[in-house]
């Protein structure tokens, strides 16, 4: 029997990522970026308001300020700083304007500045008017400006490679003028079912029947980890037929997965069915559930295909143990395990002795304190309510082999699964 170590380890170094492609930027959300991207021009292109009020020559504002300071006219009155408003900029305008002297111009966030104007007075440094201001406040040379090039320059790098696109580098990546980049694609990841007593979900199963459920949650699984997915569906137990579907999926994929039929002279007529495309060993590997499970590389692109078991349960555990690893790898990722957290049991738990644990569990937030609590929804062998405890689940507790019972209160290592609103 093989550790969950050694399989992981046989499997793992059968990733193949695909070529990098060079994709819109609209489509490249969620994939790691292969290059360097340089930007070829300034961001922004133009000195712009970066808040609304008014362009100003720093200059007049400082030193008007500061000859009249705090002193008072005749009548005992302070003086007052007042600039004519010579005309209005919004956001896309394109007439030159070119402040003079004393002088100031209503702007928009995102105008364009008069020429000459270094400064924009926010508009609560004023008292808002519209043909003349009065000045409050001073304002320095650049303030509430965004000059040429102060977000990025030509020559800086805007998205490095490796990392993960999402919509702040898509929208970085439009900004400097780059319709397309170069990224790590999603493998594709092909799903079969196999099995005579297997219908369709839309159709009512008859006696000794059972809906495919496998091939719907797999490839649902397979798509939350990242990769495109093929779901072929159910594919009858006869040899040839077999082999034509996992031919075909074997020209199109970088990962094969196929459920159900496996353990006894099932998987040995499957396994003879797919001789001649590669080998593919059914063994035991120390983990439960889901310790029946087949791995091997078909086809001249020496295609990595599972076999995993026909109980959902222990199908889904399975991927997620070997075969999601393996999509996080060809997408390029650094890190293709789950996030593990330490938490604090609150009922014991029994696991099987010899074989890792991965029983699903709800993870919970202990809010005096602060600490993780999870509780295992299902026990080992005896669960009347294997798919709607599965449903319920947002973690698996990951039990080592020597370890057979876990009081109340003791720590224990939880995979996180995807987190559900």
């Amino acid at each position: 029997m093989r550790s969950v170590e050694e399989q992981l380890g046989k499997v793992t170094t059968a990733a193949v990522a695909p070529e990098p492609v060079r994709v819109a930027i609209a489509e490249a959300l969620g994939l790691l970026c292969a290059e360097d991207v340089v930007s070829q021009r300034p961001l922004p292109g133009f000195d712009q308001a970066a808040i609304d009020g008014y362009a100003v020559r720093s200059v007049d504002v400082t030193a008007a300020i500061g000859a009249v300071g705090s002193g008072s006219g005749p009548d005992g009155a302070a003086h007052q700083l007042v600039l004519p408003v010579v005309g209005e900029l919004s956001a896309g305008s394109r007439q030159p304007v070119r402040l003079q002297p004393r002088q100031t111009v209503r702007v928009d966030t995102g105008a364009p500045l008069p020429t000459l104007a270094d400064a924009v007075l926010p508009l609560e440094h004023t008292d808002g008017g519209r043909a003349r201001i009065v000045v409050r406040r001073p304002v320095r040379s650049g303030d509430y400006v965004r000059g040429v090039g102060a977000d990025v320059a030509p020559g800086d790098v805007a998205v490095r490679a490796g990392t993960i696109i999402g919509s702040a580098q898509v929208g970085l990546l439009a900004a400097v003028g780059q319709s397309k980049v170069l990224v790590h694609p999603r493998p594709r990841v092909s799903v079969i079912s196999v099995g005579d007593e297997l219908v369709d979900i839309d159709r009512l199963p008859g006696v000794g029947q059972i809906c495919d459920v496998n091939s719907y949650g797999l490839a649902a699984a397979a798509r939350d980890a990242g990769a495109d997915v093929d779901r072929v569906g159910i594919a009858p137990a006869d040899p040839v037929r077999l082999r034509e579907i996992v031919e075909g999926q074997l020209s199109r994929s970088e990962i094969v997965v196929i459920t159900g039929a496996l353990g006894g002279g099932a998987s040995d007529q499957i396994r003879e069915a797919l001789a001649d495309l590669g080998e593919l060993d059914v063994d035991r590997v120390a983990m439960h559930p889901g310790s029946v499970q087949g791995f091997g590389r078909l086809g001249a692109d020496r295609v990595p295909t599972f076999l995993l078991p026909s109980n959902p349960v222990s199908a889904l555990v399975v991927f997620e143990v070997m075969v999601r690893p393996l999509i996080r790898i060809a997408l390029g990722r650094r890190q293709a395990m789950r996030r593990m957290v330490r938490a604090r049991t609150v009922a014991p738990i029994g696991s099987v002795q010899d074989r890792t644990g991965y029983l699903r569990a709800q993870l919970m937030r202990d809010e005096p304190s602060g600490d993780y609590l999870v509780r295992v929804l299902g026990t080992p062998g005896a669960s009347p309510r294997l798919l709607a405890s599965l449903a319920e689940a947002n973690s698996l507790v990951v039990v080592e082999p020597e370890v057979t019972m876990i009081g109340t209160g003791d720590y224990v290592d939880v995979a996180f699964l995807a987190q559900r609103s």
